[in-house]
């Protein structure tokens, strides 16, 4: 039995490629393995390659967070993780880590608990401000409930990241001959958004699709992310949400006949951008 386990373990390259929800990443064999009775030792050090799921390019794939599977590989590597300010997705680390069988990265993740059933510090100084502020409250009888139930983004800038991030879309409509009617006002196509890609994640979560562009690293930027629902209003309240103000737009404009005929309606083309940034 052992010399089978040996034998399936050779049979891995070194250096192994990884899909994770279309994040590709690479590392070695060792580090996938370093952690005994985790589900990557298991498929890494139990299985053979032909066993394992893999993409297009054979790549081995998995059907998880691909942003977050960043964390994981750092826990593997160092035994200790060390997450950014104002990281908002703690609760899903947690999740992520149980799945991949990381029973002490999990556990460390878990929000702290004292014996009269609050939040510990560790929430506190980690956690989402908003969480966090609440269950510092809870623990604490010098926070004023004003500030629990009211927290101001003034208070919570000095956790957030700063940046800027550009907003884009194409947008057309129709005008009617009699210059009377309109018809498809502002119909846009796609908001797309441009900026550092962890920024863009942070912002966005789950409307941002990156299927145009899903090997970027967090720390680069790209320009082809784009929002998963056409309405600006809403892109606009969620930059607002998390402290982000507009510094500049811009737009360019064409007009167009439907046919030949210059009877016929016009066509207006627009493309426009908006500058966010976040002090």
């Amino acid at each position: 039995l052992v010399v089978k386990v040996e034998n399936q373990q050779s049979s891995f390259s070194d250096i192994i490629e990884l899909n994770v929800g279309g994040q590709v990443y690479v590392t070695r064999h060792e580090t996938l393995v370093s952690v005994p009775n985790s589900l990557l030792w298991t498929m890494f050090a139990q299985k053979s390659p032909t066993e394992l799921p893999k993409d297009s390019k054979g790549r081995y794939f998995f059907d998880r967070d691909g942003f977050l599977f960043r964390y994981i590989l750092d826990y593997l590597r160092e035994r200790d993780i060390v997450l950014p300010d104002f990281f908002k997705e703690r609760g899903r680390l947690q999740k992520e880590a149980e799945f991949f069988q990381l029973h002490e990265l999990a556990q460390r993740l878990r929000p702290a608990v004292s014996k009269d059933n609050s939040l510990g510090d560790e929430l506190c100084a980690h956690g989402d401000p908003e969480e966090a502020s609440l269950a510092c409250a809870l623990g604490s009888s010098s926070i004023t409930t004003t500030a629990v139930s009211s927290p101001t983004p003034s208070l919570l800038s000095p956790f957030q990241k700063h940046g800027y991030i550009t907003i884009g879309y194409r947008g057309s409509y129709t005008i009617g001959r009699d210059i009377q009617t309109d018809a498809k006002f502002r119909r846009v196509a796609r908001i797309t958004v441009c900026g550092k890609t962890s920024l863009a994640k942070e912002v966005f979560g789950e409307t941002l699709n990156e299927s145009r562009d899903p090997d970027k690293p967090p720390e680069r930027y790209t320009s082809r992310y784009y929002l998963k629902y056409n309405f600006l209003e809403q892109a606009f309240d969620r930059l607002a949400e998390v402290g982000f103000r507009m510094v500049a737009c811009s737009s360019t404009g064409t007009c167009a006949y439907a046919s030949s005929d210059p009877n016929e309606d016009k066509i207006w083309t627009s493309y426009t951008e908006y500058v966010f940034s976040r002090d």
